[in-house]
């Protein structure tokens, strides 16, 4: 199995609903998120690629354009965890990219939550 991972970065705000008053999440606050995208085949196709990485220019615009400096709680269907960010993504980036196998989204630089079916 062959299998390739690429970075993505963006900046947003969120609350997630149901959480005790007392709990930090349960207020407005954002995060600088990273999202990791993987990908993987059996094969390679003719260039010797998984997918071409400038191919993977559509998931920067879907997370620029949609994502960056955006309330996500106007955006994601459901709780705003990384856990759901990483389905969601996970979500979009199927759709293009049947190879699609895992996304990962990070919000400090000590916590990460994939999505993997």
């Amino acid at each position: 199995m062959f299998t390739i991972k690429k970075k993505f970065y963006f900046s947003a705000s969120h609350i997630i609903e149901g959480l005790p008053d007392s709990h930090p999440c349960s207020r407005l606050h954002g995060h600088n998120y990273i999202v990791e995208l993987i990908l993987a085949a059996e094969l390679l196709d003719q260039t010797g690629f998984v997918v071409d990485y400038g191919d993977l220019r559509s998931f920067k615009a879907i997370i620029d354009n949609e994502l960056d400096h955006r309330h996500l709680n106007e955006i994601i269907p459901g709780p705003t965890s990384a856990e759901n960010l990483a389905y969601y993504l996970f979500q979009r980036a199927k759709a293009i990219w049947p190879q699609t196998v895992a996304v990962c989204v990070s919000e400090t630089p000590t916590t990460w939550a994939e999505y993997r079916p």
